[in-house]
């Protein structure tokens, strides 16, 4: 906390420091904060509390350096996410979760931007910035989000019509801001749909409003972002520093030079890009990824 020896420092919202060094986004920051698990010069936080460089950080017992949590890369991974996984960091009943099989980090810790249900496949993001994570998920920032659906029961014109239009929900008014029908035939009809929130289980409900079932959902896009075809089922891959920088943007934070990779990671990248086409040929009958809808 300031002091009159740091006037000549810039200082930022604890929670703001806290989530930019991966622990968490600024709302996990701000409930870590109240419930007593800060301390800053070995005094317990509040909210409203700014810090600098020369302050002492303590998160649950653990040193938090401000100096790399300022330098630090935003990092983000794409995760193709398969049905039967949950979006939480440990679940009771013993269900895989997504962050199984995420790479390592040095410090802090992947925060996920939104989340799937656990019958939900497809693109979702992870970043070490909370900062980014917190513009990313935000309804201001209106991001679309794209789904690939199956669909039991009749789907006719005026059932797209009312989605199109909105259609109330228990939390809300809620709509596709675009359908588009997909490939195959019979029964089963297929479905590209846009939203504009990530509110819980909206695309299904949105369905369900009209008497009909979602039997397969896949995420297929988010913002400018799809699932690349050599990225199976159950792997990831790191954005490159111009997709980041790009998805900064969308989210409308200026990209700075945090964004800039060194020689090693973008080695590092390389080699696991060459890896994942490697096994191409080797996919896994799972719901195959349709690609870029044009």
């Amino acid at each position: 906390m300031r002091n009159e020896s740091d006037q000549a420092q810039p200082d930022e919202k604890l929670q703001k420091v806290l989530a930019r060094a991966g622990l968490g986004s600024r709302r996990e920051m701000e409930r870590a904060i109240s419930d007593g698990r800060v301390q800053v010069n070995g005094e317990l936080a509040k909210l409203g509390d700014r810090v600098t460089e020369s302050d002492r950080i303590d998160f649950d017992g653990r040193r938090v350096s401000i100096d790399s949590a300022v330098r630090e890369r935003p990092r983000v991974l794409l995760y193709n996410k398969p049905e039967g996984e949950i979006c939480s960091r440990k679940d009771p009943e013993g269900r895989r979760t997504v962050y199984e099989r995420l790479p390592k980090l040095k410090s802090g810790r992947w925060i996920s931007i939104g989340r799937l249900d656990f019958n939900t496949s497809g693109l979702l993001l992870f970043t070490n910035d909370g900062d980014l994570a917190n513009k990313l998920m935000h309804p201001s920032s209106n991001i679309d989000r794209e789904y690939l659906i199956r669909i039991q029961g009749d789907v006719d014109e005026d059932m797209l019509k009312r989605l199109r239009e909105g259609v109330m929900l228990d939390d809300g008014m809620a709509r596709f801001t675009d359908i588009v029908e997909g490939p195959g035939e019979g029964k089963n009809r297929w479905f590209y749909c846009v939203v504009m929130e990530g509110r819980n289980r909206e695309v299904r409900r949105l369905w369900e409003s009209q008497g009909v079932n979602v039997s397969r959902l896949k995420r297929v896009r988010y913002g400018n972002i799809f699932i690349p075809s050599h990225v199976r089922v159950g792997q990831w891959i790191e954005l490159n520093d111009k997709e980041v920088a790009e998805l900064a943007m969308t989210a409308g934070l200026e990209a700075t030079e945090r964004l800039m990779q060194t020689k090693s990671e973008k080695e590092y990248q390389r080699r696991h890009q060459k890896r994942l086409r490697a096994g191409k040929g080797q996919r896994p009958h799972h719901f195959s990824n349709p690609g870029k809808r044009k």
